[in-house]
């Protein structure tokens, strides 16, 4: 490897640290009532990532990296879908039950 690939491995690892270290900071400050609206406005985010996942798949042309990319729109894929059921799932609990309708008294006899 040449120097300035080093230096481009040792800068991707370092934003690739950060963002992690700056995720967990800031999920971990989340309280859990507020997990369902931010979990509606992640699902986007999870969108961008399939639409990226989608995008390097245009530009595979070995098998091995045409497998990765494959697993990378699967993934991504089951991550968006995943996040809208769930959110779903999550809102349906906040929705007002229908209620049976009052019987109808019976005539006397």
């Amino acid at each position: 490897m040449t120097p300035e690939e080093i230096d481009g491995l040792i800068q991707a690892l370092t934003v690739f640290t950060l963002a992690i270290l700056v995720g967990i900071a800031v999920i971990s400050k989340v309280p859990a009532t507020l997990h369902t609206p931010l979990m509606s406005g992640a699902n986007s985010i999870h969108g961008i990532v399939l639409v990226g996942a989608m995008l390097i798949a245009l530009e595979a042309t070995e098998p091995v990296s045409q497998l990765l990319s494959l697993v990378a729109v699967a993934f991504a894929t089951m991550n968006v879908v995943g996040g809208y059921v769930v959110t779903d799932r999550m809102l349906q609990m906040f929705r007002k039950k229908p209620t049976a309708p009052k019987p109808a008294p019976e005539p006397e006899a």
